[in-house]
C-alpha cells in the first residue's frame, strides 16, 4: 500500500494527539483492531469505504463498531472525521504510518523476514537478538514462509537486506564455477 501525503498528514495528527495524552500504544492497538475487523468483514469494509453509502449511514455504522470494539472518544471522533473528509479509503495507510511513528518514538524497528520454513521460538528470539544488536534498535519480527529459498533466510531491515539464503549461496557459488 502507498502512503499517500494527506495519509501521512492524519496519521501524524493523530499521532500527535496521541502523544499528547500518553496514549501512543493504546491508539496503536485500537487502530489495529479496527484495521483487523475491516480485513475480516468485507461487508464492513465495503459500508464504511463505499461512496454510494451516505455519510450519515457510515457514521452510524462506526459507531456502532467504535461502540462494540470499545474504542475511546479520540479514535472513534478521528475515524469520523476520515469519513466526513472522505479520507477513510487512506485508512490502510493512515495506520501503517501511525505504526512506523509510534515504532520510531518507541525505538523499535520493524523487520520482514522471508524464512524457507516455519522458524522455532527459539531461531525467532536468535535472529531478533542479532539483527536488533545489527541495526542498533529494538526490532520487531514479521516472518513469512517462503520454501523457494531451499533454506536459511533473507531478513530485510530498514534499507539494509541480510541475505543468508541458501538459493543465494548456490547461485554464488555458481558464479564463482562458472568464472574459474
Amino acid at each position: 500500500m502507498r502512503s499517500t501525503a494527506a495519509a501521512r498528514r492524519y496519521a501524524r495528527a493523530l499521532f500527535a494527539l496521541a502523544q499528547e495524552g500518553g496514549a501512543i500504544e493504546p491508539v496503536l492497538a485500537e487502530l489495529a483492531r479496527i484495521d483487523a475487523q475491516l480485513k475480516e468483514t468485507p461487508e464492513l469494509r465495503a459500508a464504511l469505504f463505499r461512496p454510494l453509502h451516505p455519510v450519515a449511514e457510515r457514521r452510524a455504522v462506526l459507531r456502532s463498531v467504535a461502540q462494540r470494539e470499545s474504542l475511546s472518544r479520540e479514535v472513534q471522533n478521528f475515524l469520523l472525521l476520515l469519513i466526513d473528509q472522505r479520507r477513510i479509503v487512506d485508512f490502510d495507510a493512515i495506520v501503517a504510518e501511525y505504526q512506523r511513528l509510534a515504532d520510531e518514538a518507541a525505538g523499535r524497528i520493524a523487520a520482514e523476514v522471508v524464512a524457507a520454513s516455519p522458524l522455532r521460538d527459539d531461531q525467532r528470539e536468535r535472529l531478533r537478538r542479532a539483527l536488533s544488536a545489527r541495526v542498533g534498535s529494538d526490532v520487531e519480527l514479521a516472518v513469512e514462509i517462503d520454501p523457494a529459498l531451499i533454506g536459511g533466510a533473507i531478513a530485510k531491515v530498514g534499507g539494509l537486506v541480510f541475505d543468508g539464503s541458501l538459493r543465494t549461496q548456490l547461485a554464488q557459488l555458481r558464479d564463482n564455477l562458472t568464472r574459474g
